[in-house]
């Protein structure tokens, strides 16, 4: 493997330059540059991004750290992460806690002993407290601020609000919501609380079912939906808070008997691309995952360049109607 001695004796050029030109460091000719790229063509050199963090005191790479990979929401939200971060020149490092709190904070410590340039946390597990311990730039996602770290959340209470405004004026007078994980402090449970208060205020029947800790990791909240089904044999409207449920309300309701939208209307939330291949599609809250990504991006940086950021970005969401309601 080529190295960097062997790089500047192929391109005729001192060790202390080329080293300049890989790093992007001072100025440098054009004609300098060239004569380095062109000697990396010509003997295979790649730089050594570890390397080259140890030199910069910062690697370009920003860890994200989500309790699921394979939830659909997480899924489409990394991609577009990545997408965000290669357009500024960063990398970005994936880490699956499974809801673990403890991983989830070694994970953070090692980060901040490396020379990563930030993290974003998808989780509720890590309590304020143990927040205020971390120094690296820190964007917590549909969480409240903490410690260090800012926040970047959607309109949660808008979402909860256009959800029980469609189904009320769909003629649903009945409802339940059924929400992943209700922890009573996190901006997310805000849109199961605006969707209850609005139909209440509406005069309209609604029942909460909220999943425990091993449906939300398993993802399987069949039992819960058939529960709900069951106690309620009224029902004539249904509000999932992530699409990843209402598709499971629709297996549910189809095993039943029940029809969607002429039995049951049904609301989701995220509207990823789930929401578009069910039978009927779902209905949902808009998510903005792309405005999102690139705010938090841009909030890493802004943080690495000591720049005034805002404590908490909220962002607005809007309802996708289609087959369910």
């Amino acid at each position: 493997m080529a190295t960097i001695k062997d790089l500047a004796k192929e391109a005729d050029l001192a060790v202390g330059t080329v080293s300049r030109v890989l790093n992007n460091r001072g100025y440098i000719s054009k004609e300098t540059r060239n004569k380095v790229y062109s000697a990396m063509k010509r003997i295979g050199y790649s730089p050594n991004a570890f390397a080259q963090g140890l030199s910069k005191k910062k690697m370009d790479c920003i860890a994200v750290i989500v309790p699921h990979i394979v939830h659909p929401y997480f899924a489409k939200m990394i991609s577009r992460l990545e997408k965000e971060a290669s357009k500024r020149g960063y990398k970005v490092i994936i880490f699956n806690s499974s809801g673990d709190a403890a991983k989830e904070s070694d994970e953070l410590l090692r980060y901040q002993s490396s020379f990563i340039s930030g993290a974003l946390l998808f989780s509720a597990d890590i309590s304020a407290e143990a927040l205020m311990n971390f120094r690296i730039p820190l964007v917590l996602v549909e969480r409240e601020p903490a410690g260090n770290a800012v926040s970047i959340q959607c309109d949660n209470v808008a979402g909860g609000r256009l959800a029980a405004n469609h189904l009320i004026k769909k003629g649903c007078r009945n409802l339940i919501v059924i929400s992943s994980l209700n922890t009573a402090d996190m901006p997310g449970d805000d849109r199961e609380n605006e969707f209850v208060r609005v139909c209440s205020e509406s005069g309209a029947t609604v029942k909460r079912y909220s999943a425990g800790s091993e449906q939300y990791i398993s993802l399987d909240y069949h039992d819960l939906i058939c529960r709900a089904l069951n106690e309620n044999p009224d029902c004539d409207g249904i509000f999932a808070t992530s699409d990843l449920i209402a598709a499971q309300v629709i297996q549910e309701c189809g095993r039943k008997g029940l029809r969607i939208p002429e039995d049951i209307k049904l609301v989701g939330f995220d509207d990823v691309e789930l929401a578009g291949l069910t039978t009927p599609t779902i209905t949902t809250v808009h998510q903005p995952i792309r405005e999102i990504a690139e705010a938090a991006i841009e909030t890493i940086e802004k943080l690495n360049e000591e720049k005034k950021v805002p404590r908490k970005i909220v962002l607005p969401v809007t309802l996708i109607e289609r087959d369910s309601a």
